[in-house]
């Protein structure tokens, strides 16, 4: 059989699940309130939880960086990339989480592949929670260490593998937040099994900065965290509105990175346009307290509307609110009646998440009101 024919097969195979998957075309700013295929709806699609991507300050310091530095880096970082937008920022970045430096990189999957693979390797080991983010699993895989992963948030199954798996470096990688169910790690468990065992420990905050702690500094400042073992990774595009990732840590680790990380040194850089941008983000994360207050009021809200329906609303203090559907053709058939409203809710199925588990992956932001909310909740309560 043909390369084609074989590929046609498995397309097959995968509509036949309910498993494939399909774009749309939005043709308005990312808000809660868009233009879609051509029609106009309610989204509850989006990782901006602030509300930052379509602000016009964001857009307005990305006009000055294009006036400042044009559109392209034109090199890496190590040749002639980085502009001193980058390095404002990641100055920025350190000072914000409270660590002493930060590394941008282009994408968060780039920055979780960068630690993995330069910190550990051949005789080294590397533990993750079965619920991680593709990202961190395959930046494992890639580094070639023994890979051990372990049940959702079981620390006891942790620190037996811990105990009984040998390596010369030892790294714990998981997510702070954990993006399909919502709910936050136990770091500061995961944090005293590192210290006791020798190991450190990879938080990826993709979901969590911007939202959690103080200002929405992060999962770090949610918890009173602070400690050496820690190597922190947060993403742009998703509170911050904008896009790109940053790794933070101490001094030696982060020279490590800039020395070793391919993911950094083979690739060129962001547009400065964007650190212009991030610079201006930062500061309204940090300033505009009233965007993660009005989540607060509409994750309450949400949970106390759906308390009676027929669906279980997943535990999650965060903007991820999943809706646990069971079966992946009725998890497509409730989304598409809710489209055919006016409301864009995704529905997830494996290998996102595990079988049987296909749900709505409600993400609530700062844009939405409480009449958006009751809007989705009386929706979903109505009969089938």
């Amino acid at each position: 059989m043909s390369l084609h024919a074989e590929l046609a097969d498995e397309l097959a195979a995968r509509e036949s699940q309910g498993l494939r998957r399909t774009r749309r075309l939005l043709t308005t700013p990312q808000r809660a309130r868009v233009s879609v295929d051509g029609r106009d709806y309610t989204a509850f699609c989006s990782n901006d939880y602030l509300g930052l991507a379509a602000d016009p300050r964001l857009a307005a310091a990305a006009k000055t960086g294009i006036d400042r530095y044009g559109v392209g880096a034109g090199a890496s970082h190590l040749i002639l990339g980085h502009s001193s937008a980058h390095h404002e920022l990641e100055t920025a970045l350190a000072d914000f989480v409270r660590l002493p430096q930060a590394l941008l990189f282009s994408t968060g999957y780039m920055a979780n592949m960068a630690v993995v693979s330069a910190l550990v390797g051949r005789g080294d080991a590397v533990f993750a929670d079965r619920l991680n983010h593709a990202s961190l699993n395959d930046a494992a895989l890639v580094s070639r260490a023994t890979f051990k992963r372990y049940a959702h948030n079981d620390l006891a199954a942790l620190e037996r593998l811990l105990q009984t798996t040998p390596g010369r470096r030892r790294l714990v990688i998981v997510d702070a937040v954990f993006s399909m169910d919502g709910d936050i790690a136990p770091v500061p468990a995961l944090l005293e099994l590192c210290a006791r065992h020798d190991a450190y420990l990879l938080i990826d905050d993709a979901h969590g900065f911007g939202v959690l702690g103080a200002e929405g500094r992060g999962t770090l400042s949610h918890f009173g965290i602070a400690s050496g073992r820690v190597i922190y990774m947060a993403t742009l595009g998703k509170a911050a509105g904008v896009a790109g990732a940053f790794v933070a840590g101490s001094a030696v680790l982060i020279e490590s990175l800039v020395q070793n990380a391919r993911t950094y040194i083979y690739t060129t850089a962001t547009p400065p346009l964007l650190a212009q941008a991030l610079l201006v983000s930062l500061q309204l994360i940090e300033q505009e307290d009233w965007r993660r207050v009005r989540l607060r009021e509409l994750i309450a809200q949400l949970q106390r509307e759906l308390a009676a329906g027929p669906w279980h609303l997943l535990p999650s203090d965060t903007p991820i609110q999943p809706l646990l559907v069971g079966g992946n053709a009725e998890a497509l058939v409730l989304s598409a009646r809710l489209a055919a409203q006016g409301l864009l809710v995704p529905a997830i199925r494996p290998p996102t998440v595990p079988q049987g588990t296909a749900r709505l992956r409600i993400s609530l932001s700062a844009d939405h009101n409480a009449a958006d909310v009751t809007r989705l909740t009386t929706a979903l309560l109505q009969p089938a």
